[in-house]
C-alpha cells in the first residue's frame, strides 16, 4: 500500500471488505496514522465491492490454487508474470474478447524517427 501511495498519492479512504487482513489493528492505525480513512462493506455485500471481489475471485482461481510458492521472490515473479498477463493477454468477454490493456508496439522504422510519431 505504501508503495502505490507514494505513486499515486494517499488516498481520502479505502473500501475494502471485512476480511481479518484489511481490520486488523495494525493497518487501520498505520492508515489511522497518515490520515486514510476507512470504508468497510457491508458483511455478506460482496456485490458493494464487485471490481474487487471479480479479480480476487480470478487471481484465486486461475493463480493461486494451482500454485505453491517456497519464497517470496517466487512468488513476486509468479504473481508479477500472471499480473501482466491478466492485463495485457487475457481476452475479456466484456471487450469482445480483446485484452482489457493490449501492449502495443512501435515499428522499429518509427522509433529512430521520434518526429514522425507525434
Amino acid at each position: 500500500l505504501a508503495n502505490a501511495m507514494v505513486l499515486h498519492g494517499i488516498p481520502e479512504y479505502i473500501r475494502s471488505d471485512n476480511g481479518p487482513e484489511f481490520i486488523a489493528k495494525e493497518l487501520r492505525s498505520w492508515l489511522s496514522g497518515i490520515g486514510v480513512k476507512t470504508a468497510y462493506i457491508e458483511p455478506g455485500s460482496p456485490w458493494e465491492n464487485g471490481f474487487c471481489e471479480s479479480f480476487n475471485g480470478t487471481f484465486r482461481d486461475n493463480l493461486l490454487d494451482g500454485e505453491i510458492f517456497y519464497s517470496l521472490k517466487e512468488a513476486q515473479i509468479i504473481v508479477g508474470e500472471w499480473v501482466k498477463h491478466y492485463n495485457h493477454v487475457r481476452p475479456h468477454s466484456a471487450l469482445g474478447y480483446r485484452p482489457p490493456a493490449p501492449k502495443t508496439q512501435v515499428p522499429k522504422l518509427l522509433q529512430n524517427q521520434p518526429s514522425l510519431l507525434q
